[in-house]
């Protein structure tokens, strides 16, 4: 069996390279209410479903920080396993809305990378992620920009 690998190097990204993830997550009515709680997001369209049944989508809507913040988690073992550091995100825009039992998946492209210019054992990757649902409807989008490390200085 071989070893899994977390991340890849700087040289291996390749441009206009897409990459769909192999990691999934389906999202329980526990993953928003927890995630709810925890950021301060009482309003009633994540956590009260009569509330939510009497407004636009008529049920539950899953927090879109959790989509986006899941959907960035489905992308580490490729993107930013080896990362020093994600620099920055950039045009997240929340496409269609999620709900409980919605299984979530993510490809990346790889925009642009250039090498660092004050250190020479690192390299900056700019990449787009696309989140999209079991029906293949997109849900979430962004870009970053992720410092990772080269081959030569691991």
């Amino acid at each position: 069996m071989e070893k899994s690998v977390l991340g890849h190097y700087f040289e291996d990204f390749i441009i206009d390279e897409i990459i769909v993830h192999s990691l999934s997550k389906t999202i329980f009515e526990s993953d928003n209410n927890f995630f709810s709680l925890l950021t301060m997001n009482h309003h009633p369209v994540h956590t009260n479903v009569d509330y939510a049944g009497k407004n636009q989508h008529g049920k539950i809507l899953v927090v879109g920080t959790l989509v986006f913040s899941l959907t960035v988690g489905l992308t580490v073992p490729d993107i930013s396993g080896k990362a020093i550091a994600n620099l920055g995100y950039e045009e997240i825009k929340h496409l269609s809305p999620v709900f409980i039992g919605d299984t979530i998946y993510a490809k990346t492209k790889i925009l642009d990378k250039k090498e660092s210019v004050s250190k020479n054992d690192r390299g900056i990757v700019y990449v787009e992620t696309i989140g999209f649902n079991q029906n293949g409807v997109d849900i979430v989008s962004f870009r970053r920009k992720v410092l990772i490390k080269k081959k030569q200085y691991a």
